[in-house]
């Protein structure tokens, strides 16, 4: 009877799924493992070690160092809910999109730089916890403690939304049981972060970024083309009032969706590559190559909501928009190809996620705390994977459970709690010589604890908890820096040591 059951239930998935569409979503899925077994094979025969598996060398060129930062950030946020508010509420809903593109150019143009010269000249610092020790040259491990926790629980949430998008949306493409898609498309992302580390990350999530540049510039085009010559359900002229006017939304949410742009200052996952590229230079490239990258991410993720919107008219599930866009436009495999991007989307957030958790804990806690910095060689690669693995199965458990909320509830959160916490301590570590440890063991917890109590207590007024947490956490770290002993001169020859290697390549 068992047996039966199962052969009846799979009947029914082959019989709802598009079989086309699922073998190029599947030959994508494989191509993303062959790249973990791949980087393994390479980093085994070298015998690389922390750094190889944590930030790749510092190696990454500007192509793949953009996309991959790009794509680590967007998610499926990108590809469902941003054209669903489209869709759903018009072009007011653009605020959030608005705050990210500017957030992200900004911290391309004044924190990256700084950030990768001054990882390299404090002790060739590969965690962010690692740096905001080393840039102090302190012996504490208060910092990296208070980091490796919050890194372990908000990364084990975040990475918790990202698999459950990617159940949610691998269900949508194939109709595979909800849960079983999330627990495949988990096992995959599990397998190559586990074995090709940094390298794996970014080469998948470089490739994950072109797919979901592709799919969110050919389709809105099509559609457009589809709507102008009539096919569409509306015109832009018939569209709901006011449907076209950015000024429709609340003021609170107009700051509040500005305010996301403060997470990219402190989100580890995806400002570590800025510590991975390869040169200045490269650089300079990758600046280039990220921002128009994400300019066109977010400019055409907005159009597919607004032109789906003309041409499909009303639809149950605003969330589908896109799907529903490629699939009345285009054949089964070329659909198959398009749908892949949103499964990449999740994709690449949750194996930098889960990379960036296991990093911390390995070189900011296993090392220096548990093996008092007895490690033997490619002992700590080993101990990255190991933690992979935990953090995980624990994410898989949260967003497998009834009650674990929506995706963008928990990635709004884990980004205001990153934002909050960190963006403020590595900024005034970059530009102000005069800043020392006590102020930046204050900033985390100031500005993490008033993120976390507006959460709790204050979510009503509207404002998104991470623009009150930034400005405490350079409030207090900046009086806690004044109030307490000044840096001594081998921190500040250090300081102007890294702002000279600005000016090199």
């Amino acid at each position: 009877m068992v047996y039966n059951s199962k052969v009846i239930y799979f009947r029914k998935v082959i019989k709802t799924m598009n079989v086309k569409e699922t073998i190029v979503v599947l030959t994508y899925l494989v191509f993303m493992l062959y790249i973990g077994v791949f980087f393994y094979l390479k980093s085994r025969k070298q015998k690389g070690g922390e750094k190889d598996y944590f930030l790749g060398n510092r190696q990454m060129g500007a192509w793949v160092s953009a996309l991959s930062a790009g794509a680590s950030d967007m998610s499926a946020w990108s590809l469902m809910g941003l054209p669903a508010s489209v869709y759903a509420f018009g072009m007011g809903q653009t605020w959030i999109g608005v705050g990210l593109f500017v957030g992200y150019a900004l911290s391309w143009i004044i924190e990256a730089p700084r950030l990768r010269n001054f990882t390299i000249a404090f002790n060739d610092s590969i965690t962010i916890p690692q740096y905001l020790t080393n840039r102090f040259q302190s012996k504490s491990g208060v910092i990296r403690v208070i980091c490796a926790i919050l890194f372990l629980v908000a990364y084990t949430i975040y990475a918790a939304s990202s698999m459950k998008a990617c159940g949610t949306l691998f269900h949508t493409v194939t109709g595979m049981d909800q849960q079983l898609a999330m627990y495949l498309a988990s096992a995959i992302i599990i397998v190559y972060t586990f074995l090709g580390g940094y390298n794996a990350v970014c080469w998948t999530d470089f490739f994950q970024g072109l797919l979901m540049l592709a799919a969110l510039l050919v389709a809105p085009i099509f559609a457009l083309a589809i709507v102008k010559n009539g096919g569409g359900v509306m015109t832009a002229a018939e569209m709901p009032e006011g449907y076209w006017n950015f000024f429709t939304a609340d003021w609170r949410d107009i700051i509040s969706g500005l305010g996301w742009g403060l997470g990219y200052f402190g989100m580890p996952h995806i400002i570590v590559r800025f510590m991975s590229i390869e040169s200045n230079k490269s650089l300079k490239k990758s600046r280039v190559i990220g921002i128009v990258w994400t300019a066109v991410i977010i400019g055409f993720g907005c159009a597919v909501g607004a032109i789906g919107h003309m041409l499909l008219g009303n639809i149950e599930d605003s969330s589908t928009v896109f799907i529903q866009v490629v699939r009345e436009i285009f054949p089964p495999i070329l659909c198959g190809i398009l749908l892949s991007a949103i499964l990449a989307a999740a994709m690449s957030s949750a194996d930098s996620q889960l990379l960036a958790a296991s990093s911390a804990f390995a070189s900011d806690v296993y090392k220096p705390i548990i093996r008092k910095n007895r490690v033997a060689d490619g002992e700590m690669s080993w101990a990255g994977r190991i933690i992979v693995v935990v953090i995980s199965i624990v994410a898989v458990i949260i967003a497998a459970a009834p009650n674990s909320g929506s995706v963008m509830s928990l990635v709004e959160n884990a980004w205001g709690l990153f934002g909050a916490a960190f963006g403020p301590a590595i900024v005034l570590s970059l530009f102000w010589k005069r800043f020392n440890y006590a102020g930046a063991v204050a900033s985390i917890l100031a500005g993490g604890l008033v993120d976390i109590l507006w959460l709790a207590f204050l979510s009503g007024t509207g404002i998104y908890e991470i623009i009150p947490g930034t400005i405490a956490g350079l409030v207090v770290g900046f009086i806690a820096a004044l109030c307490t002993k000044a840096p001594g001169t081998n921190v500040t020859e250090l300081f102007d040591k890294a702002v000279a290697l600005e000016q090199q390549d």
